[in-house]
């Protein structure tokens, strides 16, 4: 893949020394391409932490919910260990009465388990949920701000090109447009690294 920055510095080069010192426009325009692949490089950046915070926050709702599964299944078994000792004709018996109290009180921990003062618990269905939920929208943030790193490279990239097309044709139109719109791109690569967007 050709680099449109390195493309660029060449092409301002050549025309440097085609058409020689006389016009300051080549420097002009080498000065807006170096800012516009420092622009470039940064939304690099911020695209490839981006990725990396939504890859993380995915990995850990996936595991969150796989957790909250377990619980919830654990929660069956002991509602159904406790529903089928209540139908034991011995179900009046004080030892059969705990069992069913202890399974009772377990599907009830792990539908609900509060983290307790010294730091224990807080994996109860309720509380997963709650973590899963939390994790997937810090997902879909990272998510949404990786795009728009994205989008924001793609344009510098497009106002890189045009704007050594600029010195290569001597249109210089073209070359402001290059860096109207890398200075609009950088603006919003900024707006999206605040979170304004």
């Amino acid at each position: 893949m050709v680099n449109p920055a390195e493309t660029a510095h060449e092409q301002i080069h050549e025309a440097h020394h085609a058409h020689g010192d006389s016009d300051p426009w080549p420097r002009r325009m080498a000065v807006v391409v170096s800012c516009l692949a420092a622009s470039l490089a940064l939304a690099g950046v911020g695209a490839k932490s981006s990725q990396t915070a939504y890859l993380t926050h995915h990995i850990s709702a996936s595991d969150t919910w796989n957790f909250y599964q377990a619980k919830n299944l654990r929660a069956v078994l002991r509602n159904s260990q406790a529903s089928t000792m209540e139908a034991l004709p011995s179900a009046d018996t004080p030892t059969v009465q705990e069992r069913i109290k202890a399974a009772r009180a377990e599907e009830a921990r792990m539908r609900d388990e509060p983290r307790t003062a010294d730091g224990k618990g807080g994996d109860g269905m309720k509380q997963l949920r709650a973590k899963a939920v939390h994790e997937e929208h810090d997902r879909d943030h990272a998510f949404h701000l990786y795009h728009g790193y994205e989008y924001t490279a793609g344009v510098l990239e497009i106002s890189i090109v045009l704007a050594s097309v600029s010195v290569v044709t001597r249109m210089r139109p073209l070359g402001i447009a290059a860096g109207v719109i890398g200075l609009l791109a950088s603006c919003y690569g900024l707006a999206v690294y605040g979170q304004l967007v």
